[in-house]
């Protein structure tokens, strides 16, 4: 089952990248979308989508504008991320999304003229080993420094410096990061790649225990709540 899932993301999923780097690892492949051109993402891109929470990379590439999506090595995409740029949103290494965060470099209507897309658009920039959380929103033309946090539901509008934790409606920081602790990043986690590999090696197992074809039949036949 975990080759079919290779497969799938080889053969479906990549080609809808304008680049995607050596590496990824798709959770639900056939939940996450691409629309557009100009969607490119580095190395080592973790994808966790759901059924119910799929994962969308949006460019508007008609017009004036121009829409790119770019992302560095190591970032992770959890279920109901929502990444769209009509001008260019920049993500650095070891990003990390929560579940439903939601990114936008674009109002995508004008305050008076609201039939008319795009309206205004503003680059964004996400530096190194940026965690959005859930359910968070970054809006047009903000740049969020390096190691910055950004709080649960929070929606960021202006710029935020670097290693500090915002949160609120608008954003403001609440903390700032103490320089002394070791951090370990998503970087950090790719820098062995082997023992990475045997852990998603062994996850797979655990999570595929059931995936035979007896138990497919019987999912069909007498389905549980489970299935």
């Amino acid at each position: 089952m975990s080759r079919l899932v290779d497969l799938y993301g080889k053969y479906h999923v990549s080609p809808q990248f304008e680049s995607l780097g050596n590496g990824p690892v798709f959770m639900g492949a056939r939940y996450l979308h691409v629309y557009g051109s100009g969607v490119n993402v580095g190395n080592n891109a973790t994808f966790v989508a759901t059924s119910d929470s799929y994962i969308r990379l949006t460019t508007w590439n008609l017009g004036e504008f121009d829409g790119k999506i770019i992302a560095g090595d190591n970032c992770l995409f959890t279920p109901g991320v929502r990444i769209a740029a009509a001008s260019e949103i920049k993500i650095g290494d070891g990003c990390m999304f929560a579940n439903s965060a939601y990114i936008s470099d674009a109002d995508w209507h004008g305050i008076y003229k609201r039939s008319e897309p795009v309206g205004s658009t503003k680059p964004i920039e996400l530096k190194n080993n940026v965690w959005i959380g859930d359910r968070a929103v970054v809006g047009k033309g903000v740049t969020i420094g390096k190691n910055s946090i950004v709080a649960a539901g929070s929606v960021v509008v202006k710029d935020v410096p670097d290693n500090v934790i915002v949160g609120g409606n608008p954003a403001k920081v609440i903390k700032d990061l103490d320089l002394n602790e070791e951090m370990h990043t998503r970087n950090n986690l790719f820098s062995d790649r082997k023992s990475l590999d045997e852990l998603y090696d062994y996850l797979d197992k655990i999570n595929l225990k059931e995936n035979n074809t007896l138990n497919f039949l019987k999912s069909l036949l007498v389905p549980s709540k489970k299935d």
